[in-house]
């Protein structure tokens, strides 16, 4: 349990990120079975051929091997987001500048407790160059499982972000942490977070808490090392990522919704049975941003959808009227 202590500096510095090799890395373990995976059961089906043909890599393997619940996993491989709308490539240079020494310390804290792994793996994390060896690896694995879907990815993070900021600026810190993971609660000026591990408290003091949702991890953190610290949470809406290849792979058989709107117009109705920004639904629907614009401006002149702000974001929602037709559709 791990007693995050809160500052009256803190609210203004922390903020929220999006860590592209994190997804990559917690993705990599789900698909090689290191985790269960739970609501991203169809996801991880649908990627386990490509994990299958990366896999012929020992340095994904060895990056797989590594990943685990609960217990210490190497930092350097999973570095915290130092600024908004990171790249892969961003991130890989931040790990490909770790010191050899560092990583090999990481490593070794890392496989302490786990089984003697396979020749080719130990081989690789034994290299001289491990760093650059398994940079090369996380590279794999982002083409393998991750780059196709990325923008889908990004925006549940993204529309997850929107929300939570929201919160917090609002309301502080209860209210943005509300719902965030049954393992985490406010209490007194203090976030308890159930991350495993010993009993410690960690004192931001003024640096601030960044905050990463992901889809392809549960909760977790790095709060050892010093700043930034980092908690990382599932995102809302996971489902999105088989939802969204559904819709856009095949016919839809026919309804009378569809008949009524627009096969397109329809689905971007149904789509919003939650608030969401338009980047998001071109991303859901695979409907170009242009597209999806045109299609919201028709159903809000119908007084189907309307639209306010949250924060910086337009966020569009169904009116009342919109959520019968969608109901009766």
């Amino acid at each position: 349990m791990y007693r995050i202590v809160i500052g009256p500096q803190d609210l203004a510095a922390s903020r929220f990120g999006v860590a592209p090799l994190l997804e990559t890395l917690t993705a990599l373990g789900l698909v090689a079975g290191r985790a269960p995976a739970g609501p991203l059961r169809p996801w991880v089906e649908r990627m386990r051929p490509a994990y299958r043909e990366a896999a012929g890599d020992p340095a994904v393997r060895a990056l797989a091997f590594l990943r685990r619940r609960h217990a210490y996993m190497a930092d350097f491989v999973q570095p915290p987001p130092v600024r908004p709308n990171l790249t892969v490539a961003a991130q890989l240079a931040v790990m490909r500048a770790t010191p050899p020494d560092r990583a090999r310390w990481e490593i070794a804290r890392n496989l302490d407790g786990l089984p003697e792994p396979e020749p080719a793996v130990r081989d690789v994390l034994a290299a001289p160059d491990v760093v650059e060896r398994l940079a090369a690896g996380l590279e794999v694995a982002w083409r393998a499982l991750l780059e196709r879907d990325w923008p889908l990815v990004r925006s549940i993070l993204e529309q997850d972000i929107v929300h939570r900021a929201g919160r917090l600026a609002a309301y502080g810190w209860a209210e943005a942490l509300d719902g965030l993971s049954r393992r985490v609660r406010w209490r007194d000026g203090v976030i308890e977070a159930d991350i495993g591990g010993e009993p410690r408290d960690c004192r931001l003091d003024g640096t601030g808490l960044v905050l990463v949702p992901t889809v392809f991890s549960e909760l977790g953190g790095q709060l050892e090392q010093g700043p930034p610290f980092t908690l990382m949470y599932r995102a809302r809406g996971v489902s999105v990522l088989w939802e969204g290849r559904a819709a856009a792979g095949g016919a839809a058989a026919p309804d009378a919704l569809g008949h009524l709107l627009g096969r397109t117009r329809a689905d971007v109705l149904r789509a919003l049975a939650e608030p969401a920004t338009t980047s998001r639904l071109s991303a859901r629907l695979r409907v170009s941003l242009g597209g999806v614009g045109g299609h919201l401006a028709v159903l809000r002149a119908a007084g189907l959808v309307t639209r306010g702000r949250d924060g910086r974001a337009v966020l569009y929602r169904r009116t009342p009227l919109g959520d019968l037709l969608a109901a009766a559709g």
